[in-house]
């Protein structure tokens, strides 16, 4: 049987943290800073948990 790929797209776009988490950038923090408040822009640094649904399929395409 081949061997199963791992999904590059969602590879690059989230980390599995060492618990098993499945962690998310705040989307909206490429560019157009000068208009959003330094608060916006400080959340934007924190990463967060993906939601259930979405962790299971990126597990899933991840090979775990």
């Amino acid at each position: 049987m081949p061997k199963m790929k791992t999904s590059k797209s969602v590879a690059h776009r989230v980390k599995i943290t060492a618990r098993g988490k499945v962690m998310r950038r705040r989307p909206g923090s490429g560019h157009l800073k000068s208009r959003k408040s330094p608060a916006r822009i400080r959340r934007f640094r924190t990463p967060v948990e993906v939601a259930p649904a979405f962790a299971r399929q990126a597990k899933r395409r991840l090979g775990m």
